[in-house]
């Protein structure tokens, strides 16, 4: 026997790659997942989308955080084109208006905190310096919150070297606009779309995999793999396999939604405004030709007419549509990949837009599918797999959600009492006093919000660690606190050299 004659032919794999996806509901879930899918496939996968104009999508996550770019250099995004065609602005971060208290407001940044001195990372550098007397602010480390407060935007740059390597971006769009965009590029790429809605699922009676979806015109889509795009009605993944959902609004009790888009301001800023209201939340996103508003509110604690009239109150300029409300339960499936049907987007599970993860989670589901990628056979480790990791993912950014709400020492809404007084997750106590106690982030590799975001809502919230880390204490002390004081010194002086953001996205634009 040759060495060679126990591997397998290609021709001996051929049949066994799957050669036909279906996706079932377009909007940002589905059209993100076909073009990918389309883009690195080629046409040698038949990928066929089913939707129904009929039916409207959910549409309120316009606001996304940077590791969008990964999605968009994936299918070849063109940036000016993009910008253009969704009406997108930049976006540098989230202020936090009233969550610790009425009139107080903080600034949770993308980038980095400071810069990278070797040893010891800088906030234990900082806490340093502050427990020595230098009176600094975290925040005046960090060149994307100095930005954002003077309505300005740089693009970050590879230069370690330069103050501007520290910045990190995203982007606000209006979602409809960026499924459009996307679905031209899939349909460029060899998508098949199909108009109609789904009527019955068939499935192998031996294997129970899904193996066509019938539409109410009776027309019948044959494949080998199915995404579940079809939002919180979950046709796939609940409706036909039964996947469970975990429940998680003992945590996060906000259950509604009104949305509503305002006419724009004069200037348009690089961030999102998230404000707190006494059941609740309002954002504030900002386009190119509207404002997008919306309540985040819980049922328990206040009725959709006065949520409609608080979030109509708070506009920056003139309605342009009538409100509109939205329903759901936090909480996720921790079975988002059955048989060959994997759930992507809210059918897989629903989080608060409170930190604009929901276009993340979606590129998540999509990076998870592409690195396990099936055959026909559906190796079922391949799907426990793709569920640990999305339900890591999930996991993680609850916590980080969590935290912002029960860390409200200063308001006495009878809804951020319950939150400041409700028992929280096991890994999130955990990770609080670890930081009380020595300034350490017990963050694993695999996270998606990083050291920089924690340290933001931790300090934010009022949440302040009593020691640092023993390393930073081989740093000589005056030599520390005039580094650090000349780091903030760098931020303060670059700020207003640089463009204010609606000149620099008309530059981005090509305008």
């Amino acid at each position: 026997m040759t060495a060679s004659s126990n591997m397998t032919s290609p021709m001996a794999r051929e049949p066994r790659r799957v050669r036909s996806v279906v996706v079932l509901g377009g909007g940002t879930a589905g059209w993100m997942t076909a073009a990918a899918l389309s883009r690195q496939f080629g046409r040698t996968v038949r990928i066929t989308l089913l939707e129904s104009e009929e039916i409207g999508t959910v549409g309120v996550g316009e606001a996304t955080i940077p590791t969008i770019h990964w999605f968009n250099e994936l299918i070849g995004l063109d940036e000016a084109a993009f910008l253009r065609e969704t009406k997108a602005s930049f976006k540098l971060g989230i202020e936090f208006v009233d969550w610790v208290r009425p009139g107080h407001r903080y600034f949770h940044p993308f980038g980095e905190y400071g810069v990278r001195f070797p040893g010891v990372a800088f906030h234990h550098r900082w806490m340093k310096a502050r427990a020595e007397g230098v009176d600094l602010p975290l925040s005046a480390f960090s060149l994307a919150t100095e930005l954002a407060g003077q309505g300005r935007f740089a693009m970050p740059t590879g230069d370690a070297r330069s103050i501007l390597s520290t910045l990190g971006y995203a982007y606000h769009f209006d979602a409809s606009l960026y499924a459009k965009h996307l679905r031209g590029l899939a349909e460029a790429a060899g998508v098949i779309r199909v108009e109609g809605r789904l009527q019955d699922v068939e499935r192998a009676a031996e294997s129970g995999l899904v193996t066509a979806l019938t539409t109410q015109r009776g027309e019948r889509i044959e494949g080998e793999l199915f995404i579940d795009c079809s939002g919180f009605r979950a046709l796939l993944i609940d409706g036909a396999m039964g996947g469970a959902f975990e429940d998680w609004s003992h945590w996060l009790p906000c259950d509604r939604a009104v949305a509503v888009p305002c006419a724009r301001t004069e200037h348009t800023t690089p961030f999102t405004r998230s404000t707190a209201r006494p059941a609740g939340w309002q954002w504030r996103i900002p386009l190119q030709h509207r404002i997008g508003n919306g309540h985040v509110f819980s049922s328990r604690f206040m009725g959709e007419d006065e949520a409609t009239a608080m979030l109509l109150a708070n506009l920056d300029g003139e309605a342009l549509a009538e409100p509109r409300t939205l329903r759901f339960t936090a909480g996720t499936r921790r079975r988002a990949w059955i048989g060959n049907v994997v759930a992507i987007g809210l059918s897989s599970g629903f989080l608060e837009p409170l930190e604009s993860t929901s276009i993340h989670l979606i590129q998540s589901g999509i990076a998870k599918l592409l690195t396990l990628f099936p055959d026909r056979d559906m190796d079922p480790m391949l799907a426990e797999r793709y569920n640990a990791l999305l339900g890591a993912d999930m996991d993680n950014i609850k916590d980080f959600l969590i935290l912002h709400y029960h860390a409200n020492p200063g308001r006495s809404d009878p809804f951020w009492v319950e939150r400041r007084e409700m028992a929280l997750p096991g890994t999130l106590v955990a990770r609080e006093e670890q930081y009380r106690r020595s300034g350490r982030l017990m963050l694993g590799p695999e996270e998606l919000f990083r050291d920089a975001s924690w340290l933001a809502v931790l300090n934010g919230q009022e949440i302040v660690a009593q020691d640092y880390n023993p390393l930073a204490d081989v740093l000589d002390s005056a030599a520390n606190s005039t580094q650090v004081r000349q780091v903030a010194e760098v931020i303060r002086r670059a700020a207003p050299t640089l463009p204010l953001h609606d000149a620099a996205l008309a530059a981005a634009m090509g305008g």
